[in-house]
C-alpha cells in the first residue's frame, strides 16, 4: 500500500516508521527543515520537506498513485485540508487528527460524509481509553480486550513474589492440561549478551520465567483474575486517584473515575485552566500548584492516593512526580501487605522507558502508541479477515484478531499445519462465542476469531494464513 503521512510528530513519525517495517511505501511529509532532516536520516521513508497542503510538496509524494494519507500535525484544520485536497487528488482512503470538539461537530464530519474509509483519530481519547482500561487490573502495563471480550491479552513485568517466577513453560502447560484458560505470548527481558537493551521473544516450551520478564498472556476473559494472581499483580481497584496535569486528556480521565465513584482530585498548574476544571468538574478536588513542588503534593494528600497518574505533557515532570508518589508510599505503609500506590506515567519520549522501569513506575503510556493501533487497525481493516490490531509501548509485538471465512486458506488445517514463524504465535481461537485457548492440534473452521501475536516483521507472513 502507497501511504502519505503529514506531520513528522509524535505520532506521525512512529506510524511511518511502524508502517515501513511491514512493506507499505511511505512517504513522510514535514514543514519544519531541522525534523525534515532528522527524519531523513532516521526512516526508510520517502522523507519530505513542505507543507501537506501544498499541491506540489502533494506530488512530488505521489499523491495520485496513494491508497491512504494520514494527516497527523497538531493542527486540527491543516489535517481537514489535507484530508480534502488527497479526496480531490482521488485518494481512497484518509486518516485525520482532530482534537478540537468544535472541529469533531456534525457540521465538519459532514465534510467527509460522501467518502468511505474515513477515520478520524484523537491522541488524547486513546490515551484515557488506554488509562482507563489498566485501571480495571491495577498492576498490568497493558490491557486489551479482543473478539467481542471474550479475549484480554494482558502484559505485566513479573514481580520476585510472583508464583510464575522459576516455572518452566512446559511444566506450567502439564498443570493447565487439558481445559487451559491462558497462554504467554511473548516474553521481553534483557538480552543475553549483556546489553541494556531488552529484546522479545516467542517463547519455547523449555523457557523458564524469571523475575522482571515482561510477559503478554493471551487469556479467556474468564481466567483473568487467576492470570493476574499468578502474575503477581493482583490488587484492589482504586478508590482515591490524583491527577497530576489537567489539560484535556485528564479531564476525560477524571469524568469517569467520577462516574465509576472514584474520589478525583487534580493539580493544574496554569489558573485560567484550574478554574475551567473547578467548573467542570464540581465533585473533583482542583489544586491550583507545581507537580514537582513536594509541598503541593503533600498538600494534595499524594501518600493516601491509591492511584497517581502523571499527564502534564512534560516528561521530567511526569517522572519525577510518580517517583515521588512512590517513595512516600512505601514510606507510609504500616506494613508490608499494604498495597503501594499505583503510578502511571504519559511519556513522550520512549529512551525514558528504562529509567521508569528501573525506579517501578508501574505504567507508561504513549500517544503514539495508543494513537497507532487506531491506524493500524484501519490499515489492516483493508485486508477483510483482521478484525482488529493491538500494539504495546513495550516490546516489539502486535496481536491481530482474524475472521476465518469459507476461503481462508487455513479452513481445516490445525495449528501444526501451518508454516508458522518462530516470531509468530496462534493464541486463542473464538468460536460459537466461547473462548478457546489454541493448541497444536486446534483446527480452524469458518466463522472463528482467531487471536495471535507476532513480531512486526513476521505479520504479513502471517496474515497470509488467514486471507
Amino acid at each position: 500500500m502507497r501511504i502519505i503521512v503529514v506531520g513528522a510528530g509524535e505520532v506521525g513519525t512512529y506510524v511511518a516508521d511502524r508502517l515501513s517495517r511491514q512493506e507499505h511505501d511511505i512517504a513522510l511529509i514535514e514543514l519544519d527543515p531541522e525534523r525534515f532532516r532528522q527524519i531523513d536520516a532516521e526512516l526508510d521513508v520517502l522523507a519530505i520537506n513542505g507543507s501537506g497542503t501544498d499541491s506540489s510538496i502533494l506530488e512530488k509524494a505521489g499523491i495520485k498513485e496513494t491508497d491512504l494519507l494520514v494527516a497527523a500535525t497538531n493542527q486540527d484544520e491543516i489535517n481537514l485540508l489535507c484530508a480534502l485536497l488527497a479526496r480531490q487528488a482521488g485518494v481512497s482512503k484518509t486518516i485525520v487528527r482532530v482534537q478540537s470538539r468544535k472541529l469533531r461537530s456534525k457540521e465538519v464530519s459532514g465534510l467527509f460524509e460522501k467518502y468511505d474509509d474515513h477515520l478520524v483519530i484523537d491522541p488524547d481519547q486513546e490515551v484515557a481509553n488506554s488509562v482507563l482500561r489498566l485501571m480495571e487490573y491495577p498492576g498490568a502495563m497493558d490491557l486489551a480486550r479482543m473478539a467481542n471480550e471474550e479475549v484480554v491479552i494482558i502484559g505485566a513485568r513479573l514481580p520476585a513474589h510472583a508464583p510464575l517466577v522459576g516455572v518452566s513453560l512446559h511444566a506450567l502447560g502439564r498443570e493447565l492440561d487439558p481445559d487451559w484458560d491462558f497462554i504467554v505470548g511473548t516474553i521481553t527481558r534483557k538480552s543475553e549478551n549483556g546489553d541494556s537493551d531488552e529484546v522479545t521473544i516467542v517463547p519455547r516450551q523449555d523457557e523458564i520465567l524469571k523475575e522482571g520478564d515482561l510477559l503478554r498472556v493471551i487469556c479467556k476473559s474468564r481466567a483473568l483474575h487467576d492470570v493476574t494472581h499468578r502474575l503477581g499483580i493482583a490488587r484492589d481497584v482504586p478508590r482515591r486517584a490524583l491527577l497530576l496535569g489537567g489539560g484535556r486528556t485528564a479531564e476525560m480521565i477524571a469524568e469517569s473515575l467520577l462516574y465509576r465513584g472514584v474520589d478525583v482530585a487534580i493539580i493544574e498548574k496554569k489558573h485560567e485552566r484550574a478554574v475551567e476544571l473547578s467548573e467542570n468538574l464540581a465533585k473533583a478536588l482542583i489544586y491550583e500548584g507545581d507537580v514537582t513542588d513536594v509541598e503541593m503534593l503533600e498538600e494534595a494528600d499524594v501518600a493516601r492516593q491509591d492511584l497517581v497518574i502523571a499527564l502534564t505533557g512534560e516528561d521530567d515532570a511526569n517522572v519525577l512526580a510518580c517517583l515521588y508518589a512512590k517513595s512516600v508510599s512505601v514510606q507510609s505503609k504500616k506494613n508490608k501487605t499494604d498495597a503501594d500506590i499505583e503510578t502511571i506515567a504519559v511519556v513522550h519520549r520512549l529512551k525514558l522507558l528504562d529509567l521508569l522501569e528501573t525506579n517501578q513506575v508501574d505504567a507508561a503510556l504513549s500517544p503514539r502508541t495508543a494513537t497507532a493501533n487506531s491506524v493500524l487497525r484501519f490499515v489492516r481493516g483493508d485486508v477483510g479477515s483482521v478484525a482488529a490490531v493491538e500494539t504495546f509501548l513495550h516490546g516489539d509485538v502486535e496481536v491481530l484478531e482474524f475472521a476465518v471465512s469459507d476461503e481462508s486458506p487455513c479452513v481445516g488445517k490445525t495449528i501444526e499445519d501451518m508454516a508458522l514463524t518462530k516470531d509468530a504465535l496462534i493464541g486463542a481461537i473464538v468460536r460459537d462465542g466461547k473462548a478457546q485457548i489454541a493448541r497444536g492440534h486446534s483446527t480452524f473452521r469458518p466463522n472463528d476469531h482467531v487471536i495471535a501475536i507476532s513480531k512486526p516483521e513476521s505479520v504479513e507472513k502471517l496474515t497470509t494464513q488467514f486471507v
